[in-house]
């Protein structure tokens, strides 16, 4: 009898353990974005739904993975992102942070995600300092930045003649690397920058400094902002006949959803670099109609498809630890795993935190090249993995080990 009770309790204790070792691993992840202003339309309630899309295909319950997505928007203030990243590590139990265009923002989260010791992927701010002198173990930078934008756009523009320039600059920490990024590339390349001037994040009215950019004579003026900023300064560029009269305009980053607002009649000839564009490949046109059925008819942007990338890539850091506790860990194991996914394909986190893909090079289609909605871009040249993000040699990131 007494044998029998020892049993029948170690029977328990052994299926408590199994029941217990069964349990899913919990995972939180925030979407921290613009949901109501200049730059939600190309992160947004789009990005939530990516990194839903991401978590399914990945088959997280079936890997043993409890994964919850949250969203929030930050207004594109620092101190509100900073406030909703404090909230969502220390009280709602976010493991991780993903998206956040507006580099104030995004500075100002990695920052707090690496005194919380979490992880902040980030996909829509551009500024390459996140993996420069502002990097941490904790944040990777994922789809794009102002130093292979500046290398793209810059430079092809610069070699086929436009050899001298005016900024027109958002002026916050976005706008200012955009700037700084792209000029380094002119002069470089022989080129010459007649002037620049600040403009106020999310402006109606472009047109004072406008006529300062006509006024230079520059050959080229680039816009060094982004979303709702872009589209207006096009517009109104193209109300003063600026291009008409003889400059050109160079968007320093254009999103799909700007041609799409701008329409190709005012948007054709425009070059632009991106990470991704839906229409290049089966992959890219699978998960670009799956997106559509679920956004409106809309297709991603690259910020968008970034997040589906790195939400995914995360993943499999997670399920390789067991766990999403330690943040610098997840990251380590992330820069330890090849990259390999349908809209990037394969690559790397290098270790200064920047994911490694090729950029490619469009030229914005006229109406009558356009087959259909969403049909903007022509390929023009595609740039190499190992071309289209600053090499490490130049990099002053602390975590990067010279020589």
């Amino acid at each position: 009898m007494r044998l029998a009770a020892i049993f029948l309790a170690a029977s328990c204790l052994a299926g408590a353990g199994a029941a217990y070792a069964a349990d899913p691993i919990p995972v939180k992840i925030g979407v921290l974005n613009d949901q109501s202003s200049l730059y939600a339309d190309l992160g947004g309630q789009g990005s939530v739904w990516a990194a839903k899309k991401a978590i399914e295909d990945f088959g997280a319950a079936a890997k043993g993975l409890k994964v919850d997505v949250i969203f929030a928007d930050h207004q594109n203030k620092a101190d509100v992102g900073t406030s909703v990243a404090r909230q969502w590590y220390d009280v709602d139990g976010v493991d991780a942070i993903v998206d956040t265009p507006n580099s104030g923002v995004a500075l100002a989260v990695s920052g707090v995600t690496k005194e919380k010791n979490k992880v902040f992927i980030n996909s829509g701010a551009a500024t390459s300092d996140l993996t420069g002198k502002a990097c941490t173990p904790n944040t990777v930078h994922w789809t794009y930045d102002t130093w292979a934008l500046a290398n793209g756009t810059g430079k092809a523009i610069v070699k086929t003649g436009g050899n001298t320039w005016f900024f027109l600059t958002a002026d916050y920490a976005f706008g200012h690397a955009l700037e700084r990024d792209t000029e380094a590339v002119v002069v470089a390349n022989g080129g010459k920058v007649l002037g620049k001037v600040r403009v106020p994040l999310n402006n109606a009215d472009f047109s004072s400094f406008l006529l300062q950019a006509q006024s230079s004579k520059a050959k080229i003026i680039g816009l060094a902002n982004a979303g709702g900023d872009t589209i207006n300064s096009i517009k109104q560029a193209a109300e003063y006949g600026i291009v008409a009269g003889g400059q050109n305009l160079a968007g320093l980053l254009i999103f799909l959803t700007d041609v799409h607002s701008l329409g190709l009649k005012t948007a054709q000839g425009l070059n632009l670099t991106a990470a991704w564009y839906w229409d290049q490949t089966d992959a890219n046109r699978k998960f670009a109609d799956e997106f559509a059925k679920a956004n409106g008819g809309k297709r991603p942007t690259m910020v968008q498809a970034g997040v589906y990338s790195g939400v995914l890539h995360y993943l499999k850091a997670v399920e390789a630890l067991k766990s999403a506790k330690d943040g610098a860990a997840v990251v380590a194991e992330m820069k330890k795993i090849p990259t390999d996914d349908p809209l990037f394909g394969k690559g790397e986190v290098r270790a200064d935190g920047r994911h490694i893909h090729p950029m490619y090079l469009y030229q914005v289609k006229t109406p009558a090249e356009s087959k259909g909605p969403w049909d903007y871009y022509t390929l023009k040249a595609t740039i190499p993995a190992n071309e289209a993000f600053r090499p490490l040699s130049e990099s002053d990131c602390p975590l990067v080990k010279k020589g």
